[in-house]
């Protein structure tokens, strides 16, 4: 059985982990150490206690999460920061965090992995942080309401529901994106206006986003930030066990946003 620094190695190489800039919380690559092999990997999107218990009650080594263990900044190991970690010390589970390295990604990634759950074919990128574009986007010849049809489904099977504005029947999606969780802000309206997008579909984003969209003539969908980010955190956990042989479970703590 592989240990939890061979598997982290093999996916910082697949997910361009040093290559790719991100935010300083996310601290992406093995965030802790474990001691022993690994026969069962838990996937997750967020790093909570609860997530912690269940990887424990689940028997899983290694914890490969979206949101890691760092999200809010340094902090003290005190409280329910120091209990967590006691808890995955004590079991000798290692933890794995990748954000935009897997948003980005073009097999395993969120962006790609929610365009094709939505039928839309990706060519171009969007939402551009620093070097990279973290999201997707390309043409299609839709009706804009049975995208919003298709994303509730999707929304609602990860525990969320989607909102949207009132569509008008004839109305069509012909340039769209994608920027999965919190992609709908000032700076990705303003790239979707200047390439010509006329729907966006998000995780989520301020109540300003939809004004300030409704005047430019996009019409967002927001589909949800936990919903949106779970499908690459469970593709890279699947992939991971089928290349090192082990076990992969997904462990779903919806938040309804």
């Amino acid at each position: 059985m592989p240990s939890a620094r061979v598997i982290a190695d093999r996916l910082d190489g697949w997910l361009r982990t040093a290559e790719i800039p991100d935010y300083p919380g996310a601290v992406n690559g093995l965030q802790l150490d474990s001691r022993g092999e690994v026969k069962r990997i838990a996937t997750a999107v967020d790093f909570s206690g609860h997530i912690v218990d269940e990887v424990i009650r689940g028997e899983a080594q290694l914890l490969l999460i979206h949101h890691g263990m760092f999200w809010g900044g340094v902090q003290p190991f005190v409280g329910p920061y120091y209990h967590r970690l006691a808890k995955l010390i004590a079991n000798d589970v290692a933890v794995y965090s990748s954000h935009l390295p897997l948003d980005l990604h073009p097999e395993l990634g969120n962006n790609v992995l929610l365009a094709r759950r939505l039928g839309l074919h990706p060519t171009e990128g969007f939402a551009r942080y620093k070097t990279v574009d973290v999201g997707v986007s390309g043409a299609a010849d839709v009706s804009t309401a049975s995208l919003v049809v298709r994303a509730g489904e999707f929304a609602a099977e990860a525990g969320g529901q989607v909102i949207a504005p009132t569509i008008a029947p004839e109305r069509r999606t012909r340039r769209w994106a994608i920027c999965t969780g919190a992609g709908a802000d000032s700076d990705t309206i303003r790239e979707a206006a200047d390439r010509g997008i006329d729907t966006m579909i998000v995780g989520e984003g301020p109540h300003h986003t939809a004004v300030q969209a409704r005047d430019l003539g996009i019409v967002i969908i927001y589909a949800g930030h936990y919903a949106t980010e779970t499908l690459g955190i469970r593709a890279l956990g699947e992939r991971a066990a089928v290349e090192f042989e082990v076990e992969s479970i997904f462990l779903a703590a919806p938040t309804g946003l």
